[in-house]
C-alpha cells in the first residue's frame, strides 16, 4: 500500500469504523499510531495492544488543545495527524437547536481548525508532515435533517483548501 516506516500518526475518532480503518492501515504500513476518542473500550479494540490512546472529547477546549502535543510526548514525536472524528445531531432546521448546531461545529469542524493548528505549528518546525481531514460527500450535495452535519463538512473542505495553500510544499 504505502511506507510509512517511523512515521508518528494522531488518528481522532479511533474508536469508530472508519477510524478504526485507517489507524489499522497506517499502523501496518509502519507508522507508530497514536487514537484518540471518547470511548476508552472501543479504542483498546482498535489498538489491539499496538497503538498508544488517549482519551479526548472534541466537545471540550482544553482536551482538543492540548491533544497534539499528548500525542507527540505518547508517540515520541508527531508527523501528521487524521481528523476523522466526526458527529451527527439530524434533526429537521426549524426543530433543531442551537445547542444541536453548537455541538455539531464543535466537534466536527472548530476541533478540526484547533487541532490543524497545533499540527501546523508542529509540522513546520519538522519541515515535512501530512494533515488529512475526513468530510463527507454530502458537503457537496446537502442531506434531509443535517444542516448542521453538511454546513461543519462543507466549512472543512474550504478550511483545508487554505491550509493546504498556506503550508503545503
Amino acid at each position: 500500500m504505502f511506507n510509512l516506516t517511523g512515521r508518528k500518526f494522531l488518528v481522532t475518532g479511533g474508536s469508530g469504523s472508519i477510524g478504526r480503518a485507517i489507524a489499522q492501515a497506517f499502523y501496518n504500513s509502519g507508522a507508530t499510531v497514536c487514537i484518540s476518542g471518547t470511548n476508552a473500550e472501543a479504542l483498546e479494540i482498535t489498538s489491539e495492544g499496538k497503538m498508544k490512546i488517549i482519551l479526548c472529547d472534541l466537545k471540550n477546549k482544553d482536551d482538543v488543545i492540548s491533544l497534539v502535543d499528548r500525542a507527540t510526548e505518547a508517540m515520541y514525536g508527531f508527523d501528521g495527524i487524521v481528523c476523522n472524528a466526526g458527529i451527527t445531531r439530524d434533526k429537521l432546521l426549524m426543530r433543531m437547536t442551537d445547542d444541536e448546531w453548537n455541538e455539531v461545529l464543535q466537534v466536527n469542524l472548530t476541533s478540526t481548525f484547533q487541532l490543524n493548528r497545533s499540527a501546523c505549528k508542529i509540522l513546520s518546525k519538522n519541515r515535512w508532515g501530512r494533515i488529512i481531514n475526513i468530510s463527507s460527500v454530502v458537503a457537496f450535495t446537502g442531506n434531509h435533517g443535517q444542516a448542521n452535519y453538511t454546513a461543519s463538512k462543507a466549512g472543512m473542505i474550504a478550511m483545508s483548501k487554505s491550509i493546504a495553500k498556506e503550508y503545503a510544499n
